[in-house]
C-alpha cells in the first residue's frame, strides 16, 4: 500500500502542471516561428474540406482525438473520430475524397495509422499530421505537418503522454478557434447546436421560448377591468399588457387588482390600475438576462418588445421549464 506524503503530492502536483504550463508556452511562441506556416496550412485545409473532418490517434493520442474530434463538431466544423485499428478492417470506408483527416502520433511512427495514410494519399485526401518529430512517416505523408517542440513528458521515470497530450489537445482547441474565428460563428450559432443541458439553455433567446398570439394577452388602455381580468385569464399568464397605438404602455398584473382591490374598482379601466412604462426586454436577448431582470425586479414575466411594439411574453415558468436558474 502506497503512503501518500502530503508535501510531496503537491510538489509533484505542482511541478507537472507548471511543466505543461511552460510547455504550452512554447507551442504559443512556435505558431509565431515554424509552425507558423503549417498551421496556416493546416487551417485553411480544414476551411476547405467539404465533407468531415476525420480524426484519428492511437491509445492516449487517440483520446485526445476523439476531444478534439467534438471540440471541431460542437463549432461548426462537422467531424468524427475514427479508430485507427478498425480503420484497417473496414472502417476506411468512412473516408471519401471530400474529407480531410487529422492523425495524432507523437512518435509519428504508429503502425496502426499506416493503412490510413495510404488511403488518404491513394483518394488525395488531404492529411494534417500532428506530431512531434519532424522526420518521422507521418510527417513525411503529411500535407501539413503540425511538430510540436518536444518538451519531453511530466515524469522522466515513467513517461507517460502527459504533457505531449496537453499540446495535442490545446493545438486541436487552437485550430478550432481559428475555425470558428474565420467563419464567423457565433454564440447563435453554437446555441443552435447545443439545444440541451444548462448551456443549451443559457444560449437560448427570448423568442426560442415567449409565448405569442392569444398567449400573451393585450387590451386598450379604455378595456374594463372585468374584460380585462377575462384576457388575463385566458392568457394564464396573471397579466395583460395594455396597449395603445400599437405600443405597450402598461401591463395589468394579478398584483395590480389585489392592491387596488375595492368595490369601485370594477368601474374603472385598465389605464386607471396598470402598472405604467413596465420592464420589457428584446426578443433576440438571451434567456439568462431575461431571469436576471426578473430578479433583480422581483418580478415573474416580461413583455419582449420591437420598437416599443409587444411581440410576445416570456414567464417565469418558461424559464424554469427551459433549464435556466
Amino acid at each position: 500500500m502506497s503512503i501518500i506524503i502530503p508535501a510531496a503530492a503537491i510538489a509533484a502536483g505542482q511541478e507537472t502542471i507548471r511543466a505543461e504550463a511552460r510547455a504550452l508556452d512554447a507551442l504559443a511562441e512556435a505558431l509565431a516561428g515554424p509552425l507558423n506556416e503549417p498551421f496556416v496550412h493546416a487551417a485553411q485545409l480544414l476551411a476547405d474540406t467539404k465533407g468531415r473532418v476525420i480524426v484519428s490517434g492511437m491509445g492516449k493520442s487517440g483520446h485526445i482525438a476523439r476531444k478534439i474530434a467534438a471540440t471541431l463538431a460542437s463549432t461548426g466544423t462537422p467531424a468524427v473520430f475514427v479508430h485507427p485499428a478498425e480503420a484497417s478492417h473496414g472502417d476506411l470506408g468512412m473516408i471519401v475524397e471530400a474529407d480531410c483527416v487529422l492523425a495524432i502520433s507523437r512518435s509519428g511512427e504508429t503502425a496502426e495509422l499506416s493503412d490510413m495514410l495510404y488511403h488518404c494519399r491513394r483518394l488525395h485526401v488531404p492529411i494534417i499530421g500532428m506530431t512531434f518529430k519532424p522526420g518521422s512517416s507521418l510527417a513525411k505523408a503529411s500535407t501539413a505537418a503540425l511538430v510540436m517542440p518536444d518538451c519531453g513528458e511530466a515524469s522522466e521515470e515513467a513517461p507517460a503522454p502527459t504533457i505531449s497530450t496537453t499540446m495535442c489537445l490545446a493545438m486541436g482547441d487552437a485550430l478550432a478557434v481559428a475555425l470558428l474565428k474565420a467563419r464567423g460563428f457565433t454564440a447563435a450559432h453554437f446555441g443552435a447546436i447545443h439545444p440541451g443541458g444548462k448551456l443549451g439553455a443559457a444560449l437560448k433567446r427570448v423568442r426560442d421560448v415567449m409565448r405569442e398570439g392569444g398567449d400573451d394577452p393585450l387590451i386598450s388602455p379604455e378595456t374594463s377591468v372585468p374584460e380585462a381580468m377575462k384576457a388575463m385569464s385566458v392568457g394564464g399568464i396573471g397579466a395583460a399588457g395594455v396597449v395603445e397605438n400599437g405600443k405597450l404602455i402598461g401591463i395589468v398584473t394579478d398584483g395590480d387588482l389585489r392592491r387596488k382591490l375595492s368595490p369601485e374598482m370594477f368601474a374603472k379601466r385598465a389605464r386607471d390600475i396598470m402598472t405604467a412604462n413596465p420592464q420589457t426586454i428584446a426578443p433576440d436577448a438571451p434567456l439568462v438576462d431575461a431571469i436576471a431582470i426578473m430578479n433583480e425586479k422581483r418580478i415573474n414575466l416580461l413583455f419582449a418588445v420591437e420598437d416599443g411594439r409587444p411581440v410576445g411574453v416570456v414567464h417565469m415558468h418558461d424559464l424554469l421549464a427551459a433549464g435556466v436558474r
